[in-house]
């Protein structure tokens, strides 16, 4: 933080002309008078005029009072300001008055707020009888500073000290402590200490407060606990816009988008409430989440309606929205119109371009942006190599790779290396990505070892296929795709033995494939197929139409790919699975719902199998439509029979 010197910078002029226009108005010998003008300027935002008046004052030879101090010193605060906040204490120190509550309250604040926490504490520890006010602003001192472990240890000071004075803490502890303690709680992820806190809410009378309710919900939003968030928030009397984008956000942030756009539409039909531009950046995630693209179109009129357009966070929001939606260059265009761009702003233009197979786009941003001064992040480089990942660029992958940390100051973390992993394991570099795990300097993760696992599947490799997949059974023994995979290596060796050793495993592990599915929106209705799906309205001539495409598929030289089928099924059935595959009914109701020549969009949950991948691209080219799937990796577009990932899958 920047430590200035607001209380002794200021000119003999500047004193003159406030003087004079002090003394027109009040008396200026009167320091009560002094104390009204500084409390109105920091109420007012304008806490330099504060300081400078309080400075002012003392030129004059005035002696302070113990109400001079209190605004003097929050100004201080809020300007971040160490320097003057010291000079502060100081005089304080110097009249007498640092004993004095709301002085030392205060000096916490200020303390705290500029970082110091030892001398926050130490004058803290020097009260000699402390009020609610004292333990409030220690505590959210502690919250401020990322030390919620000690915020909440002083909250246990709080309430044994209370005890042994005879009392229980219920009517000393007030909606404000409250609010300090809560927020300590949803920075930890133990749900037994909120639930804690919560009963002594209950107990206290408070839990009635509107601000103790939101910071609860909040709390138990952060534990992962989203049906207590949810129940906390039914049963509160009062909701404000706060209420209702803490639930919002808690369901966008945790992938439960039906469930976020359904409480956005119950805050609109409350009346009474605006949403603000919180409100719209969580609806944004949802619907990027879920890929409904017309309902963030109809948000992004409301944003334009309210001006929030320039809006960092909105604005940021945007870009998020219409890359995952399939739409960068819609996204590009919410970019360009920015004004004010952060580095989210920039890194997620940069994940946009990469996830939609456009690396050199990318990567053109990822260079513009430290032109401008802005500085690369973590996250802005897991975007730059995820996009070189995506469009097999490893000689720059590997560049940026060695860069980060030695230009940028950024270590690599397993994430950067889960992407560099997958550039080489798919480049044919096994024994070289293998090396480089060996080599983390973190724990590698299941996704490094997946990376690995599934460049060894690609490239044939028994040994290092074993190797990656023991790793992965105990990280997590229950992935029923880790086991499918090493079965497929082996059964690509022809080594059948394993191949039934591994269906054992599956079998006795109760191991159950999770179900693929992919999901079309048209005119505002999501529909959603599953494989040799047979329950949709017009899955009769859904079938028909796709019986059609196959006959002018074989007319282009398409042969299945069975090697697309896992081989955990019997070889007879291969053909027809692969027929009824759920993104090959999605594409094929999108054509014949939608008007020719617009685009379909289908999300699959799943990677799309190298077989659909061949039939989407030739039905582009039969029924000439871009054609675009966002699968769990990343969005291919079709268009005349290419796809935008270069057939690097």
């Amino acid at each position: 933080m920047k430590a200035s010197n607001s209380i002794g910078k200021f000119t003999d002029n500047t004193i003159q002309l406030t003087t004079t226009l002090f003394s027109k108005y009040v008396d200026k010998t009167n320091v009560s008078s002094w104390n009204s003008v500084i409390a109105d300027f920091a109420r007012s935002g304008d806490c330099v005029e504060a300081l400078r008046a309080f400075s002012c004052m003392r030129k004059l030879s005035l002696r302070p009072d113990r109400s001079s101090f209190p605004c003097a010193i929050k100004s201080c605060s809020t300007l971040f300001d160490l320097r003057s906040g010291k000079q502060a204490h100081q005089q304080a120190l110097l009249f007498g008055f640092e004993s004095d509550l709301f002085v030392s309250s205060a000096l916490i604040d200020m303390y705290s707020k500029c970082g110091e926490m030892r001398d926050a504490r130490a004058l803290f520890d020097e009260i000699p009888h402390r009020n609610v006010v004292s333990w409030t602003s220690m505590i959210t001192g502690y919250v401020q500073n990322d030390n919620a472990h000690e915020a909440l240890s002083l909250f246990k000071e709080l309430l044994i000290e209370e005890s042994e004075n005879g009392g229980d803490g219920k009517g000393f502890i007030d909606s404000v402590a409250m609010v300090s303690v809560l927020s300590a709680c949803s920075r930890l992820s133990g749900k037994g200490i909120t639930e804690g806190v919560h009963g002594f809410v209950v107990k206290s009378g408070l839990v009635g407060e509107l601000c103790v309710g939101n910071t609860l919900t909040d709390a138990y939003a952060k534990c992962g606990e989203l049906g207590l968030s949810r129940k906390v928030f039914d049963e509160m009397a009062k909701k404000d816009t706060v209420s209702w984008n803490s639930l919002i956000v808690m369901y966008a942030q945790n992938g439960f988008s039906t469930e976020a756009l359904e409480v956005f539409n119950g805050m609109l039909k409350n009346g009474d409430l605006s949403y603000n531009a919180v409100t719209l950046s969580a609806v944004l995630l949802a619907c990027a989440n879920s890929g409904a693209l017309q309902m963030g179109k109809c948000i992004h009129d409301q944003v334009i309606k309210m001006g929030l357009e320039e809006n960092v966070f909105v604005g940021t929001s945007l870009i998020d929205m219409y890359s995952k939606c399939g739409r960068v260059e819609m996204a590009r265009k919410a970019f360009d119109h920015m004004k004010e761009k952060n580095v989210k702003s920039w890194t997620a233009m940069i994940a946009g371009y990469g996830m939609h197979g456009q690396a050199p786009k990318a990567l053109e941003v990822f260079y513009e942006m430290f032109k401008v001064g802005i500085k690369p992040n973590y996250v802005t480089f897991i975007s730059v190599l995820t996009a070189c990942s995506h469009a097999g660029l490893l000689k720059e992958g590997w560049h940026w790779f060695n860069t980060m940390n030695h230009e940028f100051g950024v270590e690599p973390g397993v994430e950067h290396y889960a992407c560099i992993v997958d550039l080489l394991g798919h480049a044919g570099h096994l024994n070289k990505a293998y090396d480089l795990i060996k080599g983390m300097k973190v724990r590698p993760d299941s996704v490094v070892w997946a990376s690995l696992l599934s460049a060894c599947r690609i490239h044939k490799n028994v040994e290092l296929g074993e190797i990656s997949a023991r790793k992965l059974f105990e990280i997590d023994p229950s992935n029923y795709g880790y086991y499918v995979l090493l079965l497929n290596i082996y059964a690509d060796a022809g080594r059948w033995r394993d191949v039934e050793r591994m269906r054992m495993l599956m079998k006795n592990g109760g191991l159950v494939k999770p179900p693929g599915f992919s999901l079309v929106e048209l005119k505002g209705k999501v529909h959603i197929f599953l494989v040799g799906d047979r329950e949709h309205p017009e899955q009769v001539k859904i079938y028909k139409y796709l019986e059609k495409l196959t006959s002018k598929l074989q007319e282009f030289g398409y042969i299945p790919n069975m090697t697309s089928v896992l081989h955990d099924i019997n070889e007879e059935e291969k053909e027809m699975t692969l027929r009824v595959h759920s993104e090959k009914l999605a594409v094929s109701f999108g054509i014949l719902n939608s008007d020719p020549g617009t685009t379909i969009q289908v999300i699959k949950n799943l990677r799309v199998c190298g077989d659909c991948h061949t039939v989407i691209k030739l039905i582009s080219k039969i029924v000439n439509r871009e054609i675009v799937v966002r699968d769990s990796k990343q969005f291919h577009h079709f268009r005349n029979g290419l796809c935008s990932c270069g057939d690097y899958l």
